[in-house]
Order: structure tokens, then C-alpha cells, then sequence
């Protein structure tokens, strides 16, 4: 009986190494991130700032000034350290693959991490702008608008890991079919309902404009499609040679 269980704690022992080793990291990147927070805060709101001229962000919970920092250093903590937490999920799950499959971990780690980087700034650079200028042209002009520093970051956040995620798909299509769950005929035949999953998904986590609707669910469904094209360029069947 102790011997069956000797694997389990083995396993628990890991799992807690891992968890330990990617809270520390984490903790220190958000030490760092959280003395550069007030500049932090001002990048992140700069694509506001510019459709609201002369006019800052308001707060008003007594704490909120803090909370919002708190926030930033810990979305800025969770970015930097990406990597070393992905590393730490794949070195956990490293001694139950084969070797070739071992070979896959650091390039997915890179890949991963840029593009769920590549979608925030996606988000950052691109959709922001879009979002916040419709918004402004539907003000009243009878109507003060005065956004909340708390209400912009949880937005931002939002649409950070939406964009974030969708960036993931081109990963996430190749480990499935490095895995066997799906084939690449299956993928290709599915792409109608990926389609229009897109667009629901768009719906639902973006603001209710068409533009920025638009602007997620093009690139869900091209990444999609680029995660096929990569994983069949890949995962070619081999030729069989006659003899």
C-alpha cells in the first residue's frame, strides 16, 4: 500500500516545487512592476487620455488609488513572468511525454508567450483606440463623461486576455493535433462552425460596436486557420514506399 503511494507523493512534492518556484517569480516580478506602477498607470490609460483632452480618469473608492496599482503591477507581473510559469506547467508534465515530445516544449513556450503578448498589444494598440473613439462620438453632448480609473482597468484587463487568448489558437490547434485528439481533415471541416463561434465569442467579450466585434473575430478565425496550415505543414502523414 506504501509503495502504491510513493508515486503520489512524489507527484505532489513536484507539483509543489513548481507552484512554489512560479509564486516567487511571480512576487518578484510584481515588487518590480509595482514601483514603476504610477507610470505604468499613465501608459495605460494613454489610449484614453488622447480622446479625452485636458481631462483625467476619476476614482472614487477611498482605497482605489491603491487597488488600481496593485492591479497594474499584477497584470504587468503576470506578462513578465509568462514564461517561467509556462516552463514550470511543462516541466511538471515533461516526465510523462516522449522525448520527441520533449523537444516541442521551449519552442511552444516562446510561441506562446509572444503571441499572447502579440494580442494584448493587438488590443493595446489597435482595438483601444477604435473602442473608446466610438464611444466618445455617442456621448451627449449634453452628458459629462467621466470614466473610472477602476471600471477602464477591469476593461482592459478583459480585453487583454481576450485578445490574449485568441492569440493562443495557432498553439492550441497544433498541440491537438500533435496529440491525436483532432485531425486536420476534421479541423478543416469544422472551419464554418469555428467561424461563426468567432463571432459569437467577439460578441461577447467586446463592447457591443461592430468595429471592435470585427476586429476579433477576423483574427480568431485567421489564426485558426494558420494554426491548420502550420500543424499540416508539420504533421504530414508519411509517404509509404512500395516495395
Amino acid at each position: 500500500m506504501i509503495d502504491n503511494l510513493q508515486p503520489l507523493f512524489s507527484h505532489l512534492l513536484e507539483l509543489r516545487t513548481r507552484l512554489v518556484r512560479g509564486v516567487l517569480v511571480f512576487l518578484l516580478g510584481f515588487i518590480v512592476a509595482f514601483a514603476f506602477s504610477a507610470q505604468l498607470y499613465d501608459l495605460l490609460v494613454a489610449p484614453l487620455a488622447a480622446v479625452l483632452p485636458g481631462q483625467k480618469l476619476v476614482t472614487i473608492g477611498i482605497a482605489s488609488p491603491f487597488m488600481v496599482q496593485v492591479k497594474i503591477a499584477a497584470l504587468v507581473a503576470f506578462v513578465i513572468t509568462l514564461p517561467h510559469t509556462l516552463f514550470q506547467v511543462w516541466a511538471f508534465v515533461a516526465p510523462g511525454l516522449y522525448q520527441h515530445e520533449k523537444k516541442l516544449i521551449i519552442p511552444l513556450i516562446i510561441a506562446s508567450s509572444l503571441l499572447f503578448v502579440l494580442g494584448m498589444s493587438f488590443a493595446y494598440f489597435l482595438v483601444f483606440g477604435v473602442v473608446f473613439k466610438f464611444i466618445v462620438s455617442v456621448v451627449p453632448a449634453s452628458m459629462q463623461w467621466l470614466p473610472d480609473s477602476g471600471e477602464y482597468l477591469d476593461f482592459a484587463i478583459g480585453m487583454f486576455l481576450a485578445f490574449g487568448v485568441t492569440f493562443e489558437v495557432p498553439i492550441a490547434v497544433i498541440v491537438l493535433v500533435k496529440m491525436g485528439v483532432v485531425s486536420i481533415a476534421k479541423l478543416r471541416e469544422i472551419r464554418s462552425y469555428v467561424i461563426v463561434g468567432a463571432f459569437v465569442i467577439a460578441a461577447i467579450v467586446t463592447p457591443p460596436d461592430v468595429v471592435s466585434q470585427l476586429m476579433l473575430a477576423i483574427p480568431l478565425c485567421l489564426l485558426y486557420e494558420l494554426g491548420v496550415f502550420i500543424a499540416a505543414m508539420l504533421f504530414r502523414p508519411k509517404a509509404v514506399v512500395a516495395v
